[in-house]
């Protein structure tokens, strides 16, 4: 499970709106204050490089920083579909990839056919995926993590940025290894 941290005040301090509580008339964007704040930087952003505002978009965005798991285009349209019916895929698609320029969201390949998506606000961690079921476990390590320095130390080499996805069968999946087996 994905654990959003939003940092404690994510604006530069101008406080600028645009999204008002009754923005839409089917639903009330009914946010808590950081992500709120966090639409609001967005939303600046997106107008500071000559994009225009949507509703739509917004609602795509509130959702995918609400999601509580790596979330595929499929997963999300059928998520905001249930606030805004109205909204496809094609949007959907448009608004991460837009997230992920803006720096905002990742593209992940987890090699099940379809790509997921997190936040690129919460803290660095590593990912274990299941080949079987399809299941990711995120974790953190600081010893693999002082050793991934360690060689980049030794090589010279002056990371910007890495990501270590180990593949292979959770507890249940594992071949000849029964659930019971592991408590």
């Amino acid at each position: 499970m994905v654990v959003l941290h939003l940092p404690e005040d994510p604006l530069d301090g101008n406080g600028a709106g645009g999204y008002d509580e009754n923005e839409f008339h089917h639903q009330k964007l009914r946010t808590h204050r950081p992500l709120k704040r966090l639409l609001e930087r967005i939303d600046r952003e997106i107008l500071a490089a000559g994009g225009k505002r949507s509703r739509s978009r917004a609602v795509v965005i509130e959702g995918f920083f609400s999601a509580r798991d790596h979330v595929t285009i499929e997963e999300l349209t059928r998520s905001v579909r249930e606030s805004a019916p109205g909204i496809g895929a094609v949007t959907v698609y448009r608004t991460l990839k837009l997230l992920e320029r803006l720096g905002y969201a990742k593209e992940l390949d987890f090699g099940e056919g379809a790509r997921r998506y997190e936040s690129n606000l919460s803290p660095h961690h590593d990912h274990l995926g299941c080949r079987q079921c399809g299941m990711v476990i995120e974790f953190e390590d600081r010893e693999i993590e002082n050793l991934q320095d360690l060689v980049t130390r030794r090589h010279g080499f002056h990371p910007t940025a890495h990501r270590l996805e180990i593949y292979g069968f959770c507890r249940k999946c594992a071949p000849g290894n029964s659930p019971e087996r592991f408590g």
